[in-house]
């Protein structure tokens, strides 16, 4: 059994509401990594618990519906759930390692220039910023949703109905994507993505529907794809 209180509660229950006549993409953070020091920022060395692996894989055991695909961040934390999931599930597949899953790579374009503010800030404060102001060096959160929209809509076009295409990457990058989906400008810590938690999407030809928390929403493809 996983450990309920490990994994956010709305995830299991998510699985009987995806539609099961198209293929479906969970995009989701990577599992339990180890604390940084001193409760500072985490370095993208910081690897998966022992809790974090079992996490992982007990996960990936559990989802009711064919994995095809495994794309990852190419930090070894994210690398490293997706294994632990693809073992869950009884299956080898190889893990597309993409940068549009990382920073600097998605929404960060420059890191010297945004690095400073974002050490300055931290991760929640930095997130609510770049929700209401432009700044230099990060795509807009629609601009940065749209290259992540791009790549989603790609990555499940040549999958058939029902079958499940899995992406790992980090908290800053989901938040970004779901609460601008979400027209969310303010969150709070209760708001931010838990280890291991993620957003289902799927597609039909002019639609892009998701679901986070129990909450579901759809936007116009016509407003992200070129």
């Amino acid at each position: 059994m996983i450990d309920t209180l490990m994994l956010h509660p709305s995830l299991e229950p998510a699985l009987l509401a995806l539609p099961s006549n198209k293929p479906v993409v969970l995009f989701t953070r990577h599992s339990l990594r180890e604390l940084a020091p001193n409760n500072g920022l985490p370095s993208y060395d910081l690897p998966l618990t022992p809790q974090g692996v079992l996490l992982a894989e007990q996960w990936g055991g559990r989802l009711n519906r064919p994995i095809k695909a495994f794309y990852s961040s190419p930090v070894g934390r994210c690398v490293d759930t997706a294994k632990a999931m693809s073992r869950g599930a009884g299956i080898e597949l190889a893990i597309e390692q993409s940068t549009v899953l990382v920073e600097p790579g998605c929404f960060v374009q420059n890191i010297r220039k945004v690095g400073p503010l974002f050490l300055q800030m931290g991760p929640l404060a930095f997130a609510n910023h770049h929700f209401k102001e432009a700044m230099d060096g990060i795509l807009s959160p629609k601009a940065g949703a749209a290259k992540l929209i791009q790549h989603f809509y790609q990555s499940q076009q040549v999958h058939a109905q029902g079958d499940l295409i899995v992406h790992v990457s980090h908290d800053t990058i989901l938040a970004a994507f779901i609460y601008h989906l979400l027209q969310q400008q303010h969150i709070t810590e209760d708001d931010w993505p838990w280890m291991m938690e993620g957003a289902w999407l799927w597609f039909d030809n002019s639609t892009l529907y998701w679901l986070w928390r129990g909450t579901q929403g759809q936007v116009d493809l016509a407003d992200y794809l070129i």
